[in-house]
């Protein structure tokens, strides 16, 4: 797998990557999502490609204090191959170099997949409860 920078092109696969993958949520427009991390370190946004397809994305950042991973994707028919934990190793390199000392992932509870591949690289569960308040609604139907 190749790993790279996202390119504005990359927006339909990456969009169709991130929904065969279970990641969206009517919540979050994932074209919006883009276009905000597009603004703020975009060297951060990895695609990986194979054969010159988009097979995994991951999209991290860094604000002074902690390092987060979001969009983690890696094709279902590319998984247990270690791309995942390759994009991984890439982010916390990128992030070691801008002087991060801890990285924070959020994990859906119920996602068994997710927080299996995440503890078996070496990531605990924080004692810590995560909260959230939108500021800017994705859908207008949202308040």
């Amino acid at each position: 797998m190749y790993i790279r920078p996202y390119r504005v092109d990359d927006e339909p696969a990456v969009v169709a990557l991130w929904e065969q993958c279970g990641l969206t949520r009517a919540w979050n427009d994932p074209r919006k999502d883009i276009a905000r991390k597009l603004t703020v370190q975009p060297e951060l946004f990895l695609v990986g490609e194979l054969d010159g397809k988009i097979v995994a994305t991951l999209m991290a950042g860094y604000e002074g204090h902690r390092g987060w991973v979001n969009y983690l994707a890696v094709a279902p028919a590319h998984r247990r191959q270690g791309f995942g934990r390759v994009l991984m190793q890439e982010a916390e390199e990128r992030l070691l170099a801008l002087g991060c000392p801890k990285v924070n992932i959020q994990v859906r509870i119920s996602n068994d997949e997710a927080l299996s591949f995440y503890r078996g690289i070496g990531y605990a569960q924080d004692e810590a409860v995560s909260l959230g308040k939108r500021l800017i609604p994705d859908n207008p139907a949202q308040k």
